[in-house]
């Protein structure tokens, strides 16, 4: 699955681009969709860190994740794997607010620094990679084509 379904973000810029669906079979069930589905999150991460990586950005050794999609243990692996390095899942997942709620409290001076709410940082599950490297190139071989393939490359439609 491309997700395509107003076009593509970083790092393809391709509004026109659309969604798609590749190898469907009549033995194709929901199963197989939200697995794609929750892939292609994990595939488009694999996208943007190879970007940040081109803009000179040090690649990173570890990624932390946070939100709601972050519970997904299965996905979570999934992720170590065709990152092909280790993915931390803190104890709070939903670290957006709390990073909210820490930056009014170092406004507020209750906290001296951003340093300070670093350090409560927790990891609850480390996700190591445990995929053959000849699977993850198959795996970004084909998801690369599958991106290709719904690219409109600068023409209007």
């Amino acid at each position: 699955m491309v997700p395509a379904f107003t076009g593509l973000g970083a790092p393809y810029w391709d509004p026109h681009a659309r969604g798609a669906l590749f190898g469907l079979t009549r033995d194709t069930g929901i199963n197989d969709l939200v697995r794609s589905a929750l892939e292609s999150v994990c595939y488009q991460t694999v996208d943007l860190l190879e970007a940040m990586v081109n803009d000179n950005v040090p690649a990173i050794s570890t990624l932390r994740v946070d939100g709601g999609m972050a519970k997904n243990s299965w996905q979570m692996q999934f992720l170590a794997d065709i990152l092909n390095r280790p993915v931390q899942r803190p104890t709070t997942t939903e670290t957006t607010a709390l990073g909210v709620a820490s930056l009014a409290a170092l406004q507020a001076g209750i906290i001296g620094s951003l340093d300070e709410f670093a350090d409560r940082w927790q990891e609850d599950v480390r996700f190591e990679p445990d995929m053959s490297d000849l699977d993850r190139q198959t795996l970004l071989g084909q998801w690369q084509r599958a991106v290709h393939s719904t690219r409109t490359f600068g023409e209007s439609r």
